[in-house]
């Protein structure tokens, strides 16, 4: 089978299509004729050598597809059944998933492909707030794929939300049911202008050295959780969830097809190409400006 491999770190000119061997699925795991693959932030960072690892090594972490076998354990799938989920090394015509679930009813691969890695991020980063009924909610970053996500599922637990993005993003902010705020400069000044009062929480989805702000704006290092910053949060003591260990919640992806049907979550039109044309894919997503979820297409 085909998939992405890089046999050095390097810029996305590294990636090359290459003849694979087919993997199995372990325990509790899922082997899937893959359909659609998610690109994220962590792949090229992974792909550049700044998180260390092995090589030669594979990219992509989520993706969607047929199940074509299935590992000892596994019994809410079978063999035919349209999943989704995440995985290692996903960029490829097949691929293991070692959490998945059946995709929504009227979802597409290609929908469905961008969603594990935001909805785990996201459902976990609420979690380790406490967001729940009543909570004032700020999310740095609101607009994109984590921050978007993070919107809805925090709506739909009864937390009140602002988020931060680009003047042009509001509307779509607005249309999930965040109160929208421009990011930048004076942060807390105009927050406190909505507010009237300091937020609960914070999450930082974004980075750009807003930590600082957040910090003000909850009145304390503990009430914030960042994904995007860790030498701030280092500096300021704030959460930096990297998904590991026991915080990791995989099962999230279980809880959203019923969020869909009931009309509380949306998801975003993906911007796609072809797996031949991943290296323009990680292109657009190291600018941090795709303005949509890139997904790669697998024919």
């Amino acid at each position: 089978m085909k998939a992405v491999v890089f046999n050095e770190f390097g810029p996305p000119s590294v990636l090359v299509l290459s003849e694979v061997e087919e993997p199995s699925p372990g325990p509790g795991q899922v082997l899937v004729s893959i359909r659609a693959v998610g690109v994220n932030p962590y792949d090229y960072k992974v792909r550049s050598g700044a998180m260390g690892g092995k090589l030669p090594a594979r990219t992509g972490l989520e993706a969607a597809g047929v199940v074509s076998a299935v590992g000892e354990g596994v019994s809410d799938v079978a063999v035919s059944d349209r999943v989704f989920g995440a995985g290692a090394g996903l960029a490829a015509e097949a691929g293991v998933l070692t959490s998945y679930a059946v995709i929504p009813e009227g979802l597409s691969f290609v929908e469905a492909a961008g969603l594990p890695v935001a909805v785990e991020t996201a459902t976990r980063t609420l979690d380790l707030l406490g967001v729940g009924e009543g909570t004032r909610l700020l999310i740095n970053g609101a607009s994109g794929a984590v921050g978007g996500t993070a919107v809805q599922l925090a709506v739909a637990r009864g937390a009140s939300v602002i988020g931060t993005a680009s003047a042009a993003r509001h509307a779509y902010l607005e249309s999930l049911g965040a109160v929208p705020v421009l990011y930048g400069e004076d942060l807390a000044e105009r927050v406190l202008a909505l507010t009237l009062k300091p937020v609960d929480v914070a999450l930082d989805a974004a980075g750009g050295g807003t930590l600082p702000a957040l910090v003000e704006l909850t009145g304390d290092a503990s009430r914030v959780v960042t994904i995007a910053d860790y030498a701030g949060a280092e500096e300021l003591g704030v959460r930096f969830s990297a998904g590991m260990g026991d915080e990791r919640r995989p099962d999230a992806i279980r809880d959203v097809g019923a969020l869909i049907a009931s009309g509380k979550f949306s998801v975003p039109e993906p911007r796609t190409f072809p797996l031949a044309a991943i290296t323009e894919a990680h292109q657009l997503s190291e600018t941090g400006h795709a303005g949509a979820k890139l997904v790669l297409v697998v024919d």
